[in-house]
Formats: C-alpha cells, sequence, structure tokens
C-alpha cells in the first residue's frame, strides 16, 4: 500500500525545514510554504543555496499568523511579523517572473543582511501576488508562492534508495527539499503516475524536476560535496533534455489537510 511517510515545508525559500506530522493545504500548496524570500536590496533579485550556501542553516519557523521566527548560528531569534496591508511593495525578480510584494521592513532587512553579508531585504507573497506556474505546463490558472517552479515537490522513497545505492553512501531526503514522500512504491513510479490522491485532496503530477548543484549540499552542514554528488550519478542515468530530473512536481486541485500515515491513490 503507498502510503505519505513525510511532509516538509520551507517558510522561507531555501532556509531550512520544518518537519510537519499535519498541515492544510491552499491554492499554493502547503499552507506556509515557500511564501517568503530573501532578495538582494540594490536588484531585488532572489537569494538561495545555490549562491549563499549559508542559507542552509537559516532556520525560518511559519506560526499560524502568516508570521516567521528566523534563527541562525552566532545571531539572536528574530520575530517577523506578517506584513500588512500598508507595506511597501518592493519589485522582485525570481528565475524569469518580476513581481511586487510586500517588504517585511527595515528591522528585519538589517537582520538578515547581517547573516547574509550584504544588503539583503526579507520579502513575503500574498495568495493575490502569487506568480503564474512555469508556463508549457499544468493549468492556465495554476499558481505558485516562492517555489521555483510549482507548489508541490514529491519523491519517493524507493528512489531515493535506488540512487544512495548508486552513489555508493546514504543520501539524505532533504537534499532534494521535496514536500511529499511516498513510501510503497517502486524506484522512480511516480514518474509514470498524471494523478494521485491523499485523503480528500486530488493532485496532478505536471512535470518531472530538474536538479541543480543545491543536491550537493549538506542539509546540516550547509558544505558542499566535493565529489559533486549525488548530481554526478544522477546526470549519468536520469539525465534527459532539461536536465538531471529526480522526483515530481505536483498541483493541488483543492484545499484539503494531509497527515502523515495516510494512503495514497494512483488515479491515473
Amino acid at each position: 500500500m503507498l502510503r505519505l511517510s513525510a511532509l516538509y515545508r520551507y517558510p522561507l525559500k531555501s532556509g531550512k525545514v520544518d518537519v510537519l506530522q499535519s498541515v492544510d493545504l491552499d491554492k499554493l500548496g502547503l499552507d506556509g510554504d515557500r511564501r517568503w524570500m530573501l532578495v538582494d536590496e540594490a536588484s531585488g533579485r532572489f537569494l538561495t543555496q545555490r549562491a549563499e550556501a549559508k542559507m542552509s542553516q537559516l532556520s525560518a519557523l511559519w506560526n499560524a499568523q502568516g508570521g516567521l521566527t528566523l534563527r541562525a548560528p552566532e545571531q539572536s531569534a528574530i520575530d517577523i511579523a506578517l506584513p500588512g496591508d500598508d507595506a511597501e511593495l518592493r519589485g522582485v525578480t525570481i528565475w524569469r517572473d518580476t513581481l511586487r510584494v510586500p517588504d517585511a521592513g527595515d528591522e528585519a532587512a538589517r537582520w538578515v543582511s547581517d547573516f547574509i553579508g550584504k544588503p539583503t531585504r526579507l520579502v513575503q507573497v500574498p495568495l493575490d501576488r502569487a506568480r503564474s506556474t512555469q508556463s508549457g505546463f499544468g493549468k492556465d490558472d495554476d499558481q505558485v508562492a516562492f517555489a521555483d517552479g510549482f507548489p508541490l515537490l514529491l519523491i519517493g522513497e524507493a528512489s531515493l534508495q535506488d540512487l544512495a545505492q548508486k552513489v555508493g553512501r546514504p543520501l539524505e531526503m532533504l537534499r532534494f527539499r521535496p514536500n511529499l514522500v511516498i513510501e510503497g512504491s517502486e524506484a522512480y513510479a511516480e514518474d509514470g503516475w498524471k494523478r494521485i490522491r491523499i485523503g480528500d485532496v486530488e493532485f496532478r503530477i505536471v512535470k518531472s524536476c530538474s536538479r541543480c548543484i543545491l543536491t550537493t549540499i549538506d542539509p546540516q552542514t550547509g558544505e558542499r560535496s566535493a565529489d559533486r554528488e549525488p548530481l554526478a550519478t544522477l546526470q549519468k542515468y536520469r539525465a534527459q533534455a532539461d536536465g538531471a530530473m529526480f522526483g515530481q512536481n505536483l498541483v493541488n486541485d483543492s484545499n484539503g489537510r494531509l497527515e502523515v500515515g495516510m494512503s495514497v491513490e494512483v488515479l491515473e
């Protein structure tokens, strides 16, 4: 039987994980997932572990009011409120998308600038300012917050085990930053799924996930692997035109609640 074995949320894009036992969904995926982002103050361009590996050590816990508590080594924790309707809007760029979103204010900016080591701003995306998902996939009205292209990412436990065997050492699932982890399937079974149901929520699988250098960063230490693993192995046997594929991007077609342990039904 297929089962939802883990739920992961990343309140701040490229920040540390929030491990969940249950969570609600809205139109942008898991409630509170990647609704916040760091951007370069001058350019408005988004920052991630790809260029700022230390972000793997930045903890951002989401609260029910939509705010954040940020923690990092050698810095005092800070509570940041959800920006109000009168918050300054800041122009930001994430990949090819440009949008205007609320800025979290100067106190938050000083904290994240001290952490990053250069002028940085913290921004948040409300539902009514979300981006469209990657063009050419899914439906025209599919939307996403600050995730790279789609609201959700799913990986099967057996797929990770297969990759780890090929690499020759254990691998942490969090290198791949999924939201949903499924147990009970064969390795890469998720590649062939088109629709699934978990609880009362149906999901569409819209695109395989192309992996990048982020997978080579140890989620515990923030250090990059000298041998470029597991990306190097993925590129040998999972390469497609768009890159080395691992995991599947999803869109939820309704709101609802997920809990670890729920059964997973493949509809198509």
